[in-house]
């Protein structure tokens, strides 16, 4: 009986503490893991919103980089982490391919993570090498539906956006073009770039210069609507694939069990940075687009994403152990 007791103290005590660690958050400096490495956009708008969260809320937000195994090193952990709010997670939609393309993860991102906050979302843009003939998409799909499998695509390696990008493409156009992964961007622009593989998808910002000097074409952009980084080029979904839309986005995730007053808290203050003038304007120039959501909409979005992911994936065929 006396333990019996003693439980009931202890579960109360749990029960008080909670909200009360909640209404003094942030009270020590909070840690945002991002599992990709540093200069990528993960990166470099993790510590944007890290900033804003510093001065929002006066305790210091630090990036700390834990790339590694696509993603899944720093995510393990984060989910294996305490869900005080002191450790959140900057992810991508690298994170709902995974759910998929890996058949053993350390975690389950819907199951071991809560939804935050989205951040923005980029557009990609699809390129081909001067040499081919194909001046618009329309002319690409009839090029390449009389050449099945001979036409080629680059990316920067299995399961990345980019390669997701190209599956995608080739689901809904019903084309066959046979994908060539490299081990980075760089390494498949410049392959496309000296002709050796005709076509690619690459963020915006990344490759609007070769489309600029010429050393590439650009067909289409991968949002609903055009780019305002390249408002000229037509999209995909208007090009003749209706409903063709792959994008790069990052979000904001915590350890499951995160007090709700917290999530709540960095969701709000999320949308108010995201939301200034100075970062619209900036992020513009870059063709990110600031995305709102309340977590529970994020979480929608979330499953759905990984939803779409999934039956590529399948019809692609591709698996990663």
């Amino acid at each position: 009986m006396r333990w019996y007791k003693l439980g009931l103290i202890v579960t109360t005590l749990a029960a008080l503490a909670t909200p009360a660690a909640a209404q003094t958050w942030p009270a020590k400096p909070v840690k945002i893991v991002v599992p990709f490495g540093p200069g990528g956009p993960a990166d470099v708008y993790a510590r944007i919103v890290g900033q804003g969260l510093t001065e929002a809320f006066k305790q210091q937000f630090i990036i700390e980089n834990k790339p590694g195994a696509g993603s899944l090193i720093g995510t393990e952990v984060v989910a294996k982490s305490a869900p005080d709010g002191y450790t959140l997670l900057m992810m991508s939609n690298t994170h709902t391919v995974n759910e998929t393309l890996f058949a053993k993860r350390p975690y389950d991102l819907m199951r071991d993570l809560i939804p935050v906050a989205p951040v923005n979302s980029s557009d990609l843009v699809m390129v081909v090498h001067p040499s081919v003939p194909a001046k618009t998409l329309q002319e690409f799909v009839a090029l390449a539906k009389v050449q099945p499998g001979k036409l080629s695509y680059a990316s920067s390696g299995p399961g990345t956006p980019y390669h997701m990008a190209g599956e995608l493409f080739k689901s809904m156009s019903g084309t066959d073009i046979l994908h060539i992964p490299h081990k980075g961007s760089a390494e498949a622009r410049n392959d496309v770039m000296g002709g050796h593989v005709q076509m690619m998808f690459d963020a915006v910002t990344a490759m609007k210069g070769s489309i600029d000097a010429g050393e590439v074409r650009a067909l289409a952009t991968t949002g609903l609507q055009r780019s305002s980084v390249m408002p000229n080029v037509p999209t995909v979904n208007e090009s003749g694939v209706p409903g063709y839309e792959a994008t790069i986005w990052l979000g904001i995730m915590a350890p499951k069990g995160t007090p709700k007053e917290i999530v709540d808290k960095l969701n709000a203050e999320i949308g108010k940075i995201i939301a200034k003038p100075e970062i619209r304007e900036a992020w513009a120039k870059q063709g990110a687009v600031p995305m709102t959501m309340t977590p529970d909409q994020f979480g929608a979005y979330l499953k759905q994403d990984i939803e779409k992911w999934a039956k590529v994936i399948k019809t692609a065929g591709i698996a990663i152990q």
